[in-house]
């Protein structure tokens, strides 16, 4: 293609890729979550290149359309009226909020010691896994940063901040180094995902108690040190990955004021930190695994592995673990590269930057996919495992007691049916996808030296962005047999 073709010209090009991407994309599919196999309204590798052209026409009408950067240099357009912010931001209804997240943390280890060891019976795991870890990305995207004023990491060191401050003690590192960036943030989410992911007993209660407790003492040492502002802000590895999602919502607070803001303004006023890129290519690829665990190329391929390392000593039970490491690994440094390819045809393209600024500077657009990949994946598990609060409430020890009289309701299965659900998640990555492409062209916009070199810039970024979709979908459309 000559330099300064028509992004026309470009997408023809990636539009045949797509048929290819397309074909090789198996007939028979059930998405996460769903144990019917062959349920769905449409193949698979239709969904595939539908989505996928979808991508291909969006960066179309973004170089035809979107001119100028209109998200880097956004004002806030709207205010919440003055009593209403003040009532949704005032200091007692966020001490409440967080005197109840303290308590339900307190829960979830007293569950986990007290209650039964079954995770579909004790209240621990749905709690921390269904209603924090999948619940709260959902109410962020609507809601803004509400983990913020819900975290009871932070809710605990402001009350012992309080009374620390009356004593006269103060964070013992009065100036948080900026080279340390979101990394300590990095060490705390590889750490939950491995727990997630890769360790046997990762869902049991007992054990997610103590990493509870672990994790508990990490934020009090991390907020002795620091603050418990700077703390929340660059160390907890919560409050980052929350927070980043937050940021695709369209409210805005400052202070006690909220504002409405253009949709992902949040993250096109995101600054470059150290660690950024990382942490985002490992929110991607911690899923990505989560949903190639389920394939059936998986299912050849990890017990071959973890055999292999079985001849080296270890027991069959920690070899196969190693194995799903090696798996979540391989799958973070996979989104980790591609990313990096996009950013090398962004800088053969323009010929400016180095590759590393420039990767800092374009990773807000991976949010988005983060987010698609985490609703996809994860929706279904939401909808129907969410349900199970209404009988672990009364509950939440699995002994048989009936506190509030609900022990006897169940899951419907039947409250969403198969394609809707396969239709909802499709929508999810194609919507997530678009978004980053949105936020990768308004940044090239205001980076490079006129529209047409913006353009060009965003060749590579468009086929890892086809690649991403492709993933996804055929991600969600493996099922163990």
């Amino acid at each position: 293609m000559r330099r300064g073709g028509s992004p026309l010209a470009a997408a023809a090009a990636l539009a045949a890729g797509v048929v290819a991407v397309g074909a090789l994309f198996p007939d028979s599919v059930a998405a996460h979550g769903i144990a019917v196999r062959g349920d769905l309204p449409l193949p698979p590798w239709l969904f595939a290149w539908a989505a996928s052209l979808v991508l291909v026409v969006s960066f179309v009408g973004l170089g035809t359309l979107w001119s100028q950067p209109r998200l880097e240099y956004h004002t806030p357009s709207r205010e919440l009226p003055r009593p209403l912010a003040r009532g949704l931001t005032s200091p007692l209804l966020e001490a409440l909020l967080g005197a109840a997240s303290v308590a339900l943390l307190g829960l979830t280890i007293y569950a986990g010691f007290a209650g039964s060891q079954v995770p579909t019976e004790n209240v621990g795991p749905t709690l921390v896994f269904v209603l924090f870890w999948v619940g709260i990305p959902f109410v962020s995207l609507l809601l803004g940063d509400v983990y913020r004023v819900l975290s009871p990491w932070r809710a605990i060191g402001r009350a012992a901040g309080t009374v620390l401050r009356r004593l006269g003690a103060r964070p013992l590192v009065a100036t948080y180094p900026s080279r340390l960036g979101l990394w300590p943030a990095l060490v705390g989410f590889i750490a939950f995902v491995t727990l997630e992911l890769v360790v046997a007993e990762g869902a049991q209660p007992r054990t997610l108690a103590l990493a509870t407790i672990v994790y508990t003492l990490w934020a009090c040492i991390g907020m002795s040190l620091f603050g418990v502002e700077t703390w929340s802000r660059n160390c907890d590895a919560f409050g980052v990955y929350f927070g980043l999602f937050a940021r695709l919502s369209p409210w805005e607070r400052r202070g006690r004021r909220v504002f409405l803001r253009p949709p992902l303004g949040g993250l096109a006023r995101l600054a470059p930190a150290p660690g950024l890129v990382p942490f985002v290519a490992t929110m991607i690829g911690s899923v990505t695994f989560d949903g190639a665990a389920e394939s059936e190329l998986w299912a050849s391929v990890g017990p071959s592995i973890a055999r292999t390392i079985e001849k080296l000593g270890p027991t069959p039970a920690t070899a196969t673990q190693i194995s799903s490491a090696i798996g979540l690994a391989f799958c973070v440094l996979l989104v980790w590269a591609l990313y990096h390819l996009g950013i090398a045809g962004v800088r053969a393209a323009t010929g400016s930057g180095r590759a590393a600024d420039l990767a800092a500077r374009f990773a807000p657009s991976l949010v988005p996919i983060a987010f698609a990949y985490v609703a996809a994946h994860y929706f279904s598990l939401l909808a129907f495992q969410g349900q199970a609060v209404g009988y672990l409430a009364s509950d939440p020890l699995g002994r048989g007691s009936d506190l509030l009289g609900t022990a006897d309701w169940q899951v419907d299965y039947n409250a969403i049916g198969t394609a809707t659900l396969w239709y909802l998640q499709v929508g999810f990555v194609v919507a997530g996808h678009v978004a980053g492409l949105v936020l990768a062209h308004d940044r090239a916009l205001a980076l490079f030296r006129g529209a047409r070199e913006a353009l060009r810039s965003q060749y590579w970024m468009l086929a890892v962005m086809v690649f991403f979709t492709s993933l996804a979908l055929w991600l969600l459309s493996q099922a163990n047999a």
